[in-house]
């Protein structure tokens, strides 16, 4: 429960050294089989993702059906991709 924890609110605080282009290579590498882009370009009023705690959440989430093994580092870089390239949400 503690692990849990510790993991939701890391996820939620402002992440500060993000490499959008690690992220990029990461996502291309292990998301792009399942996620094509276009998933991401839904309608805005559709999407369940609305901040930046909301986005590095979700990714998370879907990182962790996959079983792969995401660093954090990892994860805030996959957002940072995303936000930059699709929903450009406020940090």
């Amino acid at each position: 429960m503690r692990a849990a924890l510790a993991l939701i609110l890391t996820l939620t605080m402002p992440a500060w050294a993000q490499d959008a282009q690690r992220g990029k290579l990461l996502y291309e590498t292990h998301c792009l089989a399942c996620h094509y882009e276009r998933i991401h370009n839904r309608e805005p009023s559709r999407s369940l993702v609305r901040t930046i705690a909301q986005l590095r959440l979700e990714v998370a989430r879907r990182a962790a059906n996959t079983g792969q093994r995401f660093t954090i580092e990892d994860l805030d870089d996959i957002a940072e991709y995303l936000n930059r390239t699709h929903y450009r949400l406020e940090k």
